[in-house]
C-alpha cells in the first residue's frame, strides 16, 4: 500500500512535471470545490491537488474537510498558479479517513500555542509543530552521527536506580508497595526489603554516574536517553521529563571537554543550516510575526538563523568564573542596577549574567570555566586553589547556559574527602568510589539538555512546545 506513495517533500523539492504520482496525506484546506490543499508532514509545504468537480460525486466532495486524510493518484504538471511550481492533477482520489468539520478542533486559521497544548494530541499536524519535530528528529539523528564518527560508545545507561547523581533529592519513587497498606519496620519507617528491588529506587536525574564507568573501560562513551526531576516548577523552563546527551572521556582534561563541547554544538547547528533550511526559515519567520507584538526589549537579539550562524563563526570566548564576576561588577549593567539578581563571587549565575556576557560584553558564545567548589557536584575535580573545580559551562545567546560539564575527580582520597564532607552515602556509592581505587586516570564530561537545545534551534520559548508529550506538575496525559 505504502510502496506507490511519493512524499510530498520530494514532489516540491523539484521542479519536474510531467508524472504519475500517488501521494497520502492530510486535508489542510479545500477550496472552491476545486483546490485542495494537502500535507504529509514530509514538508511545512502543502501541495496543491486539483479536482474537477464536474467528473466527481457531489457526495465524495463533501466529505474533503480539514483533517480528512486522501490518497490521491494524478499526474503532476506545471502550476500557473504563484507560490508553486508544480502540482497534482486529480485523476484517482479516495478518502481514507474522515473528519467531521465541525467538531475537528484545528480548523484553517491562526492557533495560539497555548490551545495548541491543550489539544498536543493533534498539533504535530500543524506547520509550526511539523517544523519543529521535524528539527528534533534531525537533531537527535545528527547527536548519535557526531558520536558515531568519533568512535564513541552510546551506552544506555539505566532509568531506574538507587543513585541520586546530582545529590540534589527531587526525584521520582519507582515502588510496587501497595500504597494502601505499606508495610512498616518497628521502628515506623518503610520496610523497603519488600519491594521490588528490596530498597529505595527512583527515576533516573542523570546517566552521567554509570557513563563514567563505561569511559573507564571503552574510553569515550555517550549517554542519551530521558531524566526525571520531581522539581514542582510550573515554569516556561522547566519539565518533569526531559532527555540529556551525557559524553564522557576517559584520559580528557577540562581544555579537552570544552573543545569537544564546542565542536559538538557547532557540528550540530551546521548540520541543521546545511539541511533543515526550509523548516528554519518556516521557524524564523514564525517568530518575527510573534515578536512583533512584544516591546523591543523583549524580542530576541536577532533574527533565528542569524543567531544559529552568530554561533558557527565565531570561535567560543573562554574566561575563568572570577574574570566573568569582575567583568560582571565593571558593567554599565551593574552600575545602573539593570541586573535584577545580585552579582558576587560565588553565586550562581543567572541567565541575565550569562546573557549579558554573551550579548553584550564579548558579542559571541562563551565558555566558563573554574567555578566556586561550593557551589557544585561532588563529583568535579578540586582545583590547587582549594576554592574551585575543573567546571564549565557554555553559554548561548538568548538562552544562556547550554552544556554544564567538568573534569572529574580522579583522586581517590580527595573524592572520598568530598563525599563525606557533604554527607553522601559513601557505601551506597563503593562501585563508584571503586574505579577511582582500579585504574583510575583523568577524565572528563559534559551534560547537554536536549529540549534547552531544542528550544535554542528553534526560536520556541517554552520548552513545552519542543517535546512531543510535555510532562509538567498536575499534567500527564496520554
Amino acid at each position: 500500500m505504502s510502496k506507490d506513495r511519493t512524499r510530498i517533500k520530494t514532489i516540491l523539492s523539484s521542479d519536474r512535471a510531467g508524472y504519475s504520482a500517488t501521494v497520502k496525506g492530510w486535508v489542510r484546506t479545500f477550496r472552491s470545490h476545486r483546490f485542495i490543499a494537502l500535507n504529509d508532514g514530509s514538508t511545512s509545504s502543502n501541495l496543491q491537488v486539483v479536482v474537477d468537480f464536474e467528473q466527481w460525486d457531489p457526495g465524495l466532495l463533501k466529505r474533503i474537510t480539514t483533517g480528512a486524510a486522501l490518497s490521491v493518484t494524478g499526474q503532476v504538471v506545471p502550476s500557473p498558479g504563484a507560490g508553486q511550481a508544480v502540482e497534482l492533477q486529480a485523476a484517482e482520489l479516495e478518502i481514507l479517513g474522515d473528519s467531521d468539520p465541525e467538531q475537528y478542533p484545528l480548523q484553517p486559521k491562526k492557533h495560539s500555542l497555548e490551545f495548541l497544548r491543550e489539544k498536543a494530541y493533534l498539533r504535530f499536524r500543524t506547520n509550526t509543530f511539523g517544523a519543529v519535530f521535524r528539527i528534533r528528529h534531525a537533531l537527535a539523528f545528527a547527536i548519535h552521527q557526531f558520536f558515531d564518527d568519533r568512535g564513541f560508545v552510546y551506552l544506555h545507561t539505566p532509568i531506574i536506580t538507587a543513585s541520586d547523581a546530582e545529590g540534589a533529592g527531587e526525584m521520582f519513587r519507582v515502588t510496587t508497595l501497595n500504597m494502601q497498606d505499606v508495610p512498616k519496620k518497628p521502628d515506623g519507617q518503610v520496610d523497603y526489603r519488600q519491594d521490588f528491588f528490596g530498597r529505595p529506587t527512583n527515576l533516573t536525574v542523570s546517566g552521567q554516574l554509570e557513563g563514567e564507568l563505561g569511559a573507564l573501560a571503552f574510553g569515550d562513551v555517550y549517554t542519551f536517553g530521558p531524566t526525571f526531576r520531581a522539581e514542582n516548577s510550573n515554569t516556561a523552563r522547566h519539565l518533569a521529563e526531559f532527555w540529556m546527551v551525557e559524553p564522557e572521556m576517559a584520559f580528557y582534561d577540562l581544555e579537552d571537554d570544552m573543545d569537544l563541547a564546542e565542536e559538538m554544538l557547532k557540528y550540530l547547528v551546521g548540520k541543521l543550516l546545511a539541511e533543515h533550511d526550509d523548516d528554519l526559515a518556516f521557524l524564523e519567520n514564525r517568530l518575527l510575526q510573534e515578536e512583533k507584538q512584544k516591546p523591543q526589549q523583549e524580542r530576541s537579539p536577532m533574527p533565528l538563523r542569524e543567531k544559529l550562524r552568530f554561533c558557527l563563526e565565531h570561535p567560543f570566548q573562554r574566561v575563568t568564573y572570577s574574570e566573568a564576576i569582575d567583568i560582571l561588577l565593571g558593567s554599565p549593567h551593574y552600575k545602573k542596577k539593570k541586573f535584577q539578581y545580585p552579582v558576587e563571587w560565588g553565586i550562581d549565575l543567572q541567565s541575565e549574567h550569562e546573557r549579558y556576557l554573551v550579548e553584550k560584553h564579548f558579542g559571541k558564545p562563551v565558555i566558563l570555566r573554574d567555578y566556586p567548589k561550593d557551589i557544585k557536584a561532588f563529583y568535579m575535580r578540586q582545583n590547587e586553589d582549594e576554592k574551585t573545580v575543573a567546571a564549565m559551562d557554555v553559554l548561548f545567546p538568548g538562552i544562556g547556559e547550554i552544556i554544564g560539564g567538568s573534569q572529574r575527580e580522579e583522586r581517590y582520597d580527595r573524592l572520598l574527602a568530598r563525599m563525606k564532607a557533604l554527607n553522601l552515602p559513601v557505601e551506597d556509592m563503593y562501585w563508584y568510589l571503586d574505579t577511582r581505587r582500579f585504574g583510575s586516570c583523568p577524565h572528563a564530561g559534559y551534560g547537554l539538555g536536549f529540549e534547552r537545545m531544542m528550544q535554542f534551534v528553534t526560536g520556541m520559548t517554552n520548552i513545552r512546545d519542543v517535546i512531543p508529550f510535555p510532562r509538567t506538575p498536575k499534567n500527564a496525559e496520554f
